[in-house]
């Protein structure tokens, strides 16, 4: 129970003082005229001026509340390290015990953990949040006991009491850390990107060399090891070895002592992209399609196409003179032996042998298949006669064999069943309701995979892989009927499009691939394949957990899958002979960018509220009580303050100077002072 007198003035202060004013004149007239009675006046002024404040005694009946400390307790990734969450743990307990202990105080244990996707140690957000619960004026102090890595130093946060910071881990932690500094997104397949990358130590780094193992592996492949600098930024040229994605993994070993490998090792994933595709087109005798093969080509910016044409065999003698006969002579040496892997894609368009090309150079052209090279025949009807190239050198790899008929009736080219599932011909526009061609060339013994069907089912496209290469056959010259609509037209540009990419081995037309899209910690697996079924695909997480997921037919071809991955890093896939790697987040994430425990990240925060940072290795300070704007840390202690809250129950408040009592006092007073006055 407490007790406080009040004022509340019956009328305005200003007036109230002008009133004051004037008693006082009028007692001083009073008193330098002489009269007797001006002590009673002057009490009675008093008395009305005392009534005009309006007095009253209050009496309050309090209720003491609790002094509220914040205990913030890191258990974010980083606080996993070594034995920091033991003794974490353990220092949290003695405190809140301690605390707990103290008269009239009660503790909020508020544990983190790490934030949404990549957003590190959220201390300050979640100091943030506890704030807004509780009453401001109850709080007496905030501990948090972490490394000191936390990633939301600079959130404004306005604290209410000192805040101290008890680090975990030890003075003589060390940890070797690899960062990658500068990666394109893209890169030209076959020439050298430049990446800028750094391996350093952090804490207490024993002395040694100053170099370090580097370890780079692309898509999962066999490292190669160099030894770098540490301390240093190294520019390292990477060579992207094919198109689409690729997986390049730089890591360095763990070093004996040092407190973790999850910042050893930084992932990039570069798309390889072609420059320029080199296209070599040799053009036989003309036809009617003879300029489909040019304009499709020439349309794609990123095809660079060599063209030529034989509008004149050498056996023809009709007298023209030899200079008037073309433009620049036939390089059939530069093309086909010196500069012949120099080319994407060598297509053969109705072309036969006429003794321009010796047998020696047909068996560059198959090596150059062997070797990873592509061909495309074309074939019409010199494709079955003697002069065919497949009575050359060439015939070995080519992936059908003429029979020397030639079919001249209509018929509508149809996607074959193993057709549906190839990328070439899978989802053609039109839905196979084409207009017909009008030749076919026969051919017998298809060696790969037939993915379209002509006259009574006879093999029309037939692609086929020779060693590293691939090869392909379109046994008819009348595509070029789609193309001038003929009965309603057909895809020829897509599927001629989607021929030559398959020929120049674009990823995105692989019949047989295994490829991952990742989406925050989720990855979209899908797989193609020629094949009716697949086995579940293997996934190998960044701990070397390995789990198998059964993938479902979406497509003809395609089989899909989602997988949660449980947690950042490198996840390997295997399904069948296809693997493939894929990065869910960062390889070293934001919590293992830095390891070493230190209070400079939150002195700015400390320092604003007079708090101050421990170790806990030295043991836990003492806790002491100090004045709100003092230094709240020292040596060996951190203090809280006091903050004496309390409830209010019950209030009443008595008038002092009532009415009535007002009225007969002044009353009194001014009547003995005119009585006084009187006598006199």
């Amino acid at each position: 129970m407490t007790g406080s007198i009040l004022f509340d003035p019956l009328i305005p202060l200003p007036l109230l003082v002008t009133v004051a004013v004037i008693a006082a004149i009028s007692l001083v007239l009073a008193l330098v005229r002489g009269l007797n009675g001006w002590a009673l006046r002057g009490l009675a002024a008093a008395v009305v001026l005392g009534a005009l404040l309006n007095p009253s005694y209050q009496e309050e009946d309090r209720a003491p509340l609790t002094d509220i400390v914040m205990l913030l307790e890191d258990r974010s990734a980083s606080q996993m390290l070594s034995d920091r969450q033991a003794q974490t743990t353990s220092a949290a307990d003695q405190l809140e015990a301690q605390i707990a202990a103290r008269a009239n105080t009660e503790v909020r244990r508020i544990t983190i953990g790490d934030g949404e996707g990549d957003s590190g140690t959220q201390l300050m957000t979640a100091l943030s949040a506890a704030l807004a619960e509780e009453p401001r004026a109850r709080i007496a102090g905030i501990i948090a006991l972490s490394d000191g890595q936390v990633h939301d130093p600079e959130l404004p946060v306005d604290l209410p009491a000192p805040m101290h910071l008890l680090l975990s881990g030890k003075e003589t932690d060390w940890d070797r850390r690899l960062e990658i500094r500068n990666a394109p997104a893209f890169a030209i397949i076959g020439e050298p990107v430049t990446l800028t990358l750094r391996v350093e130590d952090m804490g207490a780094a024993p002395a040694g060399s100053g170099i370090a193992p580097l370890e780079i592996s692309v898509d999962g492949g066999e490292p190669q090891v160099f030894q770098v600098p540490l301390g240093q930024d190294i520019e390292l040229p990477v060579t992207l070895p094919h198109g689409g994605r690729n997986v390049i993994e730089f890591s360095v070993p763990m070093a004996e002592g040092e407190l973790t490998d999850r910042n050893n090792t930084a992932l990039i994933q570069m798309n390889g992209v072609r420059d320029r595709l080199r296209v070599l087109l040799v053009s036989g005798e003309p036809h009617p399609g003879g300029r489909t093969w040019r304009n499709l080509l020439k349309s794609d910016s990123s095809v660079d196409l060599v063209h030529f044409t034989i509008l004149r065999p050498p056996e023809k003698q009709d007298g023209v003179p030899v200079s008037e006969l073309s433009l620049i002579a036939f390089p059939t040496r530069e093309l086909f032996l010196e500069k012949i892997d120099d080319f994407d894609l060598i297509i053969f368009d109705r072309y036969k042998r006429r003794g321009i090309l010796p047998a020696s150079y047909f068996d560059n052209v198959a090596n150059y298949i062997r070797r990873g090279g592509a061909v495309l025949v074309n074939a019409g009807p010199d494709f079955a006669g003697a002069d065919s190239i497949y009575r050359s050198p060439l015939g070995p790899v080519l992936p059908a064999e003429p029979t020397a008929r030639v079919l001249d009736e209509p018929y509508r080219p149809t996607v074959t069943e193993i057709g549906q599932r190839h990328p070439v011909t899978t989802d053609l526009p039109g839905g196979g309701d084409w207009g017909r061609w009008l030749r076919q060339v026969d051919v017998t013994n298809p060696q790969g995979n037939v993915v379209m069907s002509g006259v009574d089912e006879r093999p029309l496209l037939v692609l086929n892989r020779v060693d590293e290469g691939r090869v392909a056959l379109l046994a008819s010259d009348h595509a070029w009927l789609w193309n001038r609509g003929y009965e309603g037209g057909g895809p020829q540009l897509e599927l001629l499009r989607r021929l030559a990419h398959w020929m120049m081995k674009e990823p995105e037309l692989e019949e047989e691939a295994l490829n991952a899209i990742a989406t925050g910690q989720t990855m979209r697996i899908q797989r193609r394949t020629l094949e009716e079924s697949t086995p579940p695909v293997t996934i190998t997480d960044p701990a070397g957990t390995i789990t198998e997921l059964p993938l479902s037919e979406t497509a003809p071809g395609i089989f899909e899958g989602t997988f949660e991955g449980p947690e950042i890093g490198l996840y390997r896939l295997q399904n069948g002979d296809q693997t493939a790697v894929i990065g869910l987040g960062p390889a070293a994430p934001r919590e293992f960018v830095k390891t070493i425990a230190t209070e400079e990240v939150m002195e700015p925060v400390l320092a604003a509220v007079r708090g101050g940072a421990h170790r806990l290795e030295t043991g836990l300070p003492r806790l002491r009580e100090v004045r709100e704007g003092r230094p709240a840390t020292g040596r060996g202690w951190i203090g809280l303050t006091p903050r004496n809250a309390y409830e209010t129950r019950d209030l009443r408040q008595t008038t002092l100077l009532p009415g009535w009592l007002v009225l007969l006092l002044s009353s009194l007073m001014i009547v003995g002072a005119w009585l006084r006055e009187g006598r006199r």
